[in-house]
């Protein structure tokens, strides 16, 4: 259990004209500016989240 399972995320596409909810989705995940990177744990809510913005962020990598 000392290893978390993690995942590394990329934000590749604009919020700019999205709904407010993808907007608030991705500040949610750490991402509000475009090639950001952030490596959250890996959860049923966070792979939620990567799923309803997955059109503007890229999984990079799983671990």
């Amino acid at each position: 259990m000392a290893d978390k399972k993690t995942v590394t995320v990329q934000q590749i596409g604009s919020p700019l004209r999205r709904p407010k909810d993808q907007q608030q989705t991705l500040i949610g995940l750490g991402l509000n500016k475009m090639n950001r990177r952030r490596t959250l744990e890996d959860t049923p809510s966070v792979r939620g989240m990567i799923r309803k913005v997955s059109h503007l962020v890229k999984v990079i990598d799983e671990a």
